[in-house]
């Protein structure tokens, strides 16, 4: 008996040890799969127009159940929505309590062009588009339809993958706009029409600290992390194995890594590209 405990203490210690190892190895196999599926986008883009527009046109107005009330577009204007009437409401009260505020204007042009709109955009294609590619394209492994598409002579990379990865890119331009125009429109009626700011008030200090700059580098943000999540997600449903509860599973980890990669670069973007910010002078 003692000798059974030792071994499956053993066992246990060796595989203990070997999670770092394991964890490098899933590394080099993830940025492999990356570097091949970003180098395949121009052949994507020349060979496989018509998959590109169909990926493209299913992320930005959905199918089945979600293109019935609007598709993406729609979800992520009304999340916008709801997080930007939650974030007005809590910025007006707490500027309320110190008299200040008619600087519920400033922090919308300043705070939520610059954290709110990339993470809230972000992750909303994450727990629609991504996690959906993720469960379609693990269907198709499953299901054996990526071996039959190589046995057809198609690479399933560029044709699966890197299709994704342009249709998201492209989506992302489009989609920011509808989230910027959402945000904004809803932080002016929250604080003008229902908490009683006068409107000449709130657009003065919202349109003094809203810099053209910082649209341009909540652009690029949105962009970067929708690229990087489609990666993530498409990486997981080509790998999946276990019948559908690998598929399930894998989906799971693909939002996992997708919500943690998508905090971390906003935030290094933000403190690279801000950190050392001079454009307020509220004592000027």
């Amino acid at each position: 008996m003692a000798g059974l405990v030792a071994g499956g203490g053993d066992s246990r210690l060796r595989a203990l040890l070997r999670r770092p190892g394991d964890g490098l190895v899933e590394a080099g196999r993830q940025l492999t799969f990356y570097a091949r599926a970003y180098g395949s986008v121009p052949r994507a883009v020349r060979r496989y127009r018509g998959e590109t527009w169909t990926q493209l046109g299913a992320l930005m107005f959905g199918s089945g159940n979600l293109a019935k009330i609007g598709g993406t577009a729609v979800i992520i204007a009304v999340t916008l929505v709801a997080a930007a009437t939650e974030a007005t409401q809590l910025l007006y009260k707490t500027l309320e309590l110190v008299g200040l505020q008619e600087y519920t204007g400033f922090l919308a042009g300043f705070a939520d062009i610059r954290i709110v709109l990339p993470i809230i955009t972000s992750v909303t294609l994450v727990a629609t588009v991504g996690a959906g590619f993720t469960a379609e394209i693990g269907a198709r492994r499953i299901s054996e339809e990526i071996d039959a598409l190589e046995v057809m002579a198609v690479p399933p990379l560029p044709y699966l993958v890197s299709t994704r990865i342009v249709a998201g890119t492209v989506a992302a331009v489009p989609l920011f706009a509808i989230s910027m125009i959402a945000m904004f429109t809803t932080s002016k009626i929250r604080t003008v029409t229902f908490e009683g700011l006068p409107p000449g008030t709130y657009d003065h200090y919202f349109s003094a600290f809203l810099l053209p700059g910082d649209i341009a580098i909540a652009f690029v943000q949105t962009v970067i992390s929708v690229t990087v999540v489609m990666a993530i997600h498409t990486y997981y449903g080509y790998q999946a194995t276990g019948g559908p509860a690998g598929v399930g599973q894998a989906v799971g980890r693909s939002v996992r890594l997708s919500l943690i990669v998508v905090l971390f670069l906003v935030l290094a973007t933000s403190v690279l590209l801000y950190g050392n910010s001079d454009s307020i002078h509220l004592s000027r």
